[in-house]
C-alpha cells in the first residue's frame, strides 16, 4: 500500500477481497459483505483472527426470505431468474441453497455490465410466468432504474436486496437498511482508532431489515398485493 492509511473501509464483497489481497496488516472494516467466513475473509464471526472485521450478511436466510416474498406477492410466478454479478459468488451460492430448500428452480444470468441487461430480459421474458431476483452488485445497483424499466416493459415482477431498488421502480425489496449498516461500520472504525484489534472485534450482522413494496409497479404489472403482505411491509411506495 503506497498510501499510509490507518483503516480501509470496504462496502462490498469485491472490495473486501481486493483489500485482503493488498494488505495483511492494515485494519479493514467490511460494510456489507455476504458470508465472510465462506469467502475466507475471517476465520469465524466471533473471533475474526486477522486484520478484517465489520458486518456480514447471513446470505442463505435472507435469500430465502426474498424468494418467499416474491412468490407471495406474485403467486403466478413459476420460474425464477437470477441477475447475478460474477464477482460476488457468495450471494449466488446462498440463493441457490435457499431455492433448493424451497424446491424452486433457478435460471442464472451473470451480468457484468449494463449493456447485457436488454439481452437478459428479452430471454427471461420468453419464459412465461417468470420472476426475477436481483442479487447484491454494484453494477446492478448502478443500473437499478434500467432494470426496473425493463421489468415493467416485459411484465416481470422483481425482488431486490435494497430499498433503493424498489424506489427506482422494482416491485419489492427485502434487505438490510444501508444507512444503518454504514453507521455500524463507523462504530468499528471508532473502536480500531481507539486501539482495538480487528482480530478481537466480532463480526456483526445487520439488525435492521426492511420489506418494501412499490404499489405503482404492482399496478403497472397488473398485480393485486394481498392485504396480509401490505400489513407486513415496512413501507409502501405509492
Amino acid at each position: 500500500m503506497k498510501l499510509k492509511v490507518d483503516i480501509i473501509v470496504v462496502p462490498t464483497t469485491a472490495g473486501a477481497q481486493a483489500a485482503q489481497r493488498a494488505t495483511k496488516t492494515i485494519p479493514i472494516v467490511m460494510g456489507f459483505v455476504s458470508d465472510p467466513v465462506a469467502l475466507g475473509l475471517v476465520a469465524n464471526l466471533a473471533r475474526p483472527g486477522g486484520n478484517i472485521t465489520g458486518l456480514g450478511v447471513p446470505t442463505p436466510e435472507i435469500a430465502g426470505k426474498r424468494l418467499q416474498l416474491l412468490r407471495e406477492v406474485a403467486p403466478a410466478v413459476a420460474r425464477i431468474a437470477v441477475l447475478s454479478d460474477p464477482s460476488q459468488p457468495a450471494d449466488l451460492r446462498g440463493t441457490e441453497a435457499a431455492a433448493q430448500a424451497l424446491g424452486v428452480q433457478l435460471q442464472v444470468w451473470k451480468v457484468r455490465s449494463g449493456g447485457e441487461l436488454d439481452r437478459a430480459f428479452t430471454a427471461i421474458a420468453r419464459e412465461r410466468g417468470a420472476g426475477i431476483i436481483i442479487l447484491t452488485s454494484t453494477t446492478l445497483f448502478a443500473y437499478r432504474a434500467r432494470i426496473a424499466q425493463l421489468a415493467v416493459t416485459h411484465r416481470l415482477p422483481t425482488s431486490g436486496w435494497a430499498r433503493e431498488l424498489t424506489e427506482a421502480g422494482c416491485l419489492i425489496s427485502y434487505g438490510a437498511n444501508l444507512p444503518d449498516v454504514a453507521r455500524r461500520a463507523a462504530y468499528f472504525v471508532d473502536k480500531i482508532l481507539k486501539g482495538a484489534k480487528p482480530a478481537d472485534l466480532p463480526v456483526e450482522q445487520p439488525t435492521k431489515y426492511e420489506f418494501i413494496i412499490n404499489l405503482k409497479t404492482a399496478k403497472a404489472l397488473g398485480l393485486t398485493i394481498p392485504q396480509s403482505l401490505l400489513g407486513r411491509a415496512d413501507e409502501l411506495i405509492q
